[in-house]
């Protein structure tokens, strides 16, 4: 794949995104924006396709394929977080990336702002986690499969919340203000609280107005939940045929109806018991950690990782990596010599 893709990729998608600012500037909502808006549609889910490199090309289709999907459908009809009134750096930036506006006045955006701020101690540690991974996982055929699954859980995230963080930065760069994508899931006191309040909260502001609410107002509550899990699921699958090129197994499907089913029993049993069916955070937290991380080794990991599909990635990122730290390098040579 040619290396230039790396930057037509995101300039095709910007300007697509342009284009998609235009129409829903002068086309009403409903059926004709959507049909205005069906190039851009068709040209996002192709664009993965370009990218080199695993990893891209399971990013951009997280973002394009996923979300850029989803926001555009969601403003067709005149909803969703994309507004046409944007200026349009700021349309293209929340549009392409897995970004949220802040909406709130001056004094609670720019706590909220802090909050996303980019620490580099906790910057610093992510990834020296992921060099550290990186070396750990060359001995991994002597691992137990759970334990490897385990690590890269841990380097997925690692990698998650240093990359959304980094949008962040680059948008208060732009003078803009963003929701943070992450609230230390690792500190969730229920499944409901780690799903919709604390993981990747993009996703579910997402989901939330395009699946949860629609299916609420006609089929109730928990008929919501179970939609917007399996939908969630469904993506994950199309994500992780953009990454494998292997055919969907149904198990990351089954992973968050499983979570969906369990999200549904723990409200039921808060409104059935509500003295005693909530836990202590002491409690609750370890129990939520264990059934996210239980789960998936079972469900979630093996269509990912499994079949040598390991192998590639770790090779990808180590590659990475070095050319990483190649670049740094010659930017702290030239730095000496300008001195």
């Amino acid at each position: 794949m040619p290396h230039h893709s790396v930057s037509t990729v995101p300039l095709a998608a910007a300007f697509a995104m342009l284009y998609a600012r235009q129409v829903a500037t002068f086309v009403r909502p409903g059926l004709i924006r959507l049909l205005f808006l069906a190039p851009v549609l068709a040209l996002l889910l192709v664009l993965p396709f370009a990218a080199p490199l695993y990893s891209t090309r399971g990013t951009a289709a997280f973002f394009f394929v996923w979300l850029g999907e989803f926001k555009l459908l969601l403003l067709a009809f005149g909803r969703g977080p994309l507004d046409p009134a944007l200026c349009p750096v700021r349309f293209v930036f929340t549009a392409t990336l897995p970004v949220k506006l802040l909406r709130q006045g001056p004094d609670a955006a720019a706590g909220a702002d802090n909050k996303a701020a980019l620490p580099l101690r906790s910057s610093s540690i992510k990834v020296a986690i992921m060099v550290a991974l990186l070396q750990v996982f060359k001995g991994k055929d002597q691992m137990h499969p759970y334990a490897a699954f385990a690590l890269y859980g841990v380097y997925m995230y690692c990698f998650l919340d240093f990359l959304l963080p980094c949008l962040a930065a680059l948008g208060r760069a732009l003078g803009m203000g963003l929701e943070p994508q992450f609230d230390k899931p690792y500190r969730s006191a229920s499944l409901q609280d780690f799903w919709g309040r604390r993981w990747n909260l993009m996703a579910s502001a997402v989901l939330r107005p395009a699946v949860y609410m629609p299916v609420r107002a006609r089929l109730g509550a928990p008929t919501g939940v179970l939609a917007t899990f399996l939908v969630s699921g469904l993506m994950h699958e199309v994500i992780a045929y953009y990454i494998t090129f292997r055919l969907p197994t149904g198990q990351l499907t089954a992973f968050f109806l499983l979570h969906g089913a369990s999200v549904c029993a723990e409200k039921w049993c808060a409104r059935r018991w509500p003295n005693t069916a909530r836990l202590p955070r002491v409690v609750a937290t370890p129990l939520v950690v264990l059934f996210v991380v239980g789960t998936a080794f079972w469900l979630f990991f093996p269509p990912l990782f499994g079949d040598g599909m390991d192998d590639r990635f770790i090779a990808e990122f180590d590659a990475l990596l070095a050319s990483l730290v190649d670049a740094g390098g010659r930017l702290l040579r030239l730095a000496g010599l300008a001195r």
